[in-house]
């Protein structure tokens, strides 16, 4: 069969690697970056700035909302060589030096460099009342910096947006960007999802009457991030990559929809796009984040060399990144869970026990990859090897807090390792309680904006482990589970589709095994033999 290579690179890499350094940061300037700034959206912010500046400031603040964060900078300044007396410039400057509201693990020169522009803003003054107001709510994101978490400004933020939009209920831009604040702080264990469902109304409303604005479907994207509201934002998803083109990130963000949707082809088409567009810019985090949504798209669909291909491929971009970058976050966490994906998602357990352990500014990065190291040891036979892993998991859990969101998300992967330890060691019902535990604790939280979906989702690895230890009927309402919420993976379809077939449900097993193959449609013929299990059952061989 033939494979659709995962993008056009050879020439845009070679292009990147001679860049000068500058230029292959994250945050290189934006006349560097080749940018087409007639194909971003449409924004209308109304300032006082000069009718020379006016149209800068618009530009500016449409890279802003598709987190184009260092080109927005460039935007901004530029605004401020039309005219200097603009203090919203600086306040735009301060925005993008928050970065992507969603994130976290921000590095102290990026708070710094933010609090500079608030005080820049300060000093020039604001020239209208609605004008301050923006400017002291941007300050909000970093007042006290050195004393106070993120989140807690990044609330005062929120609630200081909320005040604004109040005040002034005919500004559009206003409810944008507030309704990115509410994104930003909703708390993730919420399954409510109130704050998200707050933010989609504001949006939807505004979407009548912007459609070509990128901020608008941008954050819609972001606010049905999850398997219960997914489905709502899919004309959001099929629009934005239209509205902003020349944007990578707006050319990667429909794939959040087509993920929790299963559309899996559809999210490798646009990564392969956004990937292009995020070398050719400059931006290897942003390139590689659209791989990691890549590569799971290829894993799931059984296009295990097209996968292996942005393997490598990753390796090599990952040398055009700034390790202490606070923008890079997303890269490098797209670094560690492409190779941890790449072992874990083929059961090639002896190259995920020898994954080389990744070492960056962020715990929570680094646990992805003793997460796998954990699993691939355990499920090799190893448990004393895999507790070293585990032990390194609750360390990296305790240094991010304790009580986290990603201490929790960390502490998930703990414990399951702990489960196949345990498994491994023949005491099955207390690996199978381990198991129950942390799928439990995994439903009762959402996958963050910065991944795919979780390396190996819990309750799917709960299937796996009934059905290996011979309870079919308790690994199929499992996998069953696992499947209504991360529709299209291939191993929970597969698992399904196993365990209804040792639970003599033929008619279930057939269709899932139908389904199976429908999702393997474009399967390269690597090696699984799950398809080939599926294909000798659906013909009776």
């Amino acid at each position: 069969m033939t494979i659709l290579r995962p993008f056009a690179l050879a020439a845009t890499l070679s292009a990147l690697l001679t860049l000068p350094a500058t230029a292959r940061h994250a945050d290189a300037p934006a006349q560097q970056m080749g940018r087409n700034e007639a194909a971003l959206g449409t924004v209308r912010f109304e300032t006082t700035c000069s009718a020379e500046a006016q149209p800068r400031f618009n530009r500016a603040v449409a890279l802003l909302h598709s987190f184009w964060f260092a080109a927005a900078i460039d935007g901004f300044n530029e605004v401020l060589e039309a005219d200097p007396a603009c203090a919203m410039a600086e306040w735009g400057i301060a925005m993008a030096h928050w970065g992507n509201p969603l994130s976290s693990g921000r590095q102290p020169q990026m708070l710094v460099d933010g609090g500079n522009a608030v005080e820049r803003a300060q000093a020039i003054g604001a020239k209208s009342e609605r004008e301050g107001d923006y400017i002291a709510a941007v300050a909000h994101l970093y007042a006290d910096h050195e004393n106070t978490s993120d989140r807690s400004r990044g609330l005062a933020f929120e609630t200081a947006m909320a005040a604004l939009v109040a005040t002034y209920p005919a500004d559009s831009e206003a409810a944008i960007f507030y309704a990115m604040a509410l994104n930003g702080t909703a708390d993730l264990n919420d399954k409510t999802y109130a704050k998200q469902l707050e933010a989609a109304a504001i949006l939807e409303a505004a979407y009548d009457e912007q459609p070509n604005h990128p901020g608008i479907s941008h954050y819609l994207i972001h606010s049905y991030d999850v398997p219960a509201l997914a489905d709502r934002a899919i004309d959001a998803a099929r629009s934005y990559a239209a509205i902003a083109p020349a944007a990578p990130h707006a050319l990667h963000m429909p794939s959040h929809t087509f993920t929790r949707l299963g559309y899996w082809q559809e999210s490798i088409d646009t990564n392969i796009k956004a990937a292009d567009a995020a070398i050719a810019a400059g931006s290897p985090p942003e390139a590689l984040h659209a791989m990691d949504y890549m590569i799971y798209g290829y894993l799931q669909t059984g296009q295990d060399a097209a996968a292996r291909e942005v393997v490598g491929r990753m390796n090599e971009i990952r040398d055009g990144m700034d390790a202490g970058s606070g923008y890079g976050v997303a890269g490098f966490y797209a670094v560690a869970a492409i190779q941890a994906r790449y072992t874990l998602e083929r059961s090639d357990w002896e190259a995920a026990a020898n994954l080389d352990v990744l070492r960056t500014a962020t715990p929570f990065v680094d646990a992805i990859v003793y997460f796998a190291r954990a699993m691939g040891a355990a499920r090799s036979g190893d448990p004393t090897r895999a507790r070293d892993d585990m032990a390194q998991l609750g360390r990296a859990r305790d240094t991010l807090g304790g009580n986290s969101y990603w201490a929790t998300k960390v502490d998930i992967h703990r414990e399951v390792a702990e489960a196949w330890i345990a498994f491994a060691e023949g005491t099955v019902d207390h690996a199978l309680a381990l198991m129950r535990r942390a799928a439990d604790r995994e439903d009762q939280t959402e996958k963050s904006a910065i991944s795919p979906g979780p390396v190996a989702p819990a309750r799917e690895l709960l299937g796996q482990m009934l059905l290996e230890a011979g309870r079919n009927e308790a690994a199929l309402e499992a996998f069953q589970a696992t499947t209504a919420k991360e529709p299209g993976r291939f191993r929970g379809i597969y698992g399904a589709a196993r365990a209804a077939e040792l639970s003599g449900n033929r008619e279930l097993a057939e269709r899932f095994y139908t389904t199976l193959l429908e999702v393997a449609e474009r399967a390269d013929g690597g090696g699984r033999p799950e398809i080939e299990q599926a294909r000798a059952f659906l013909t009776g061989d």
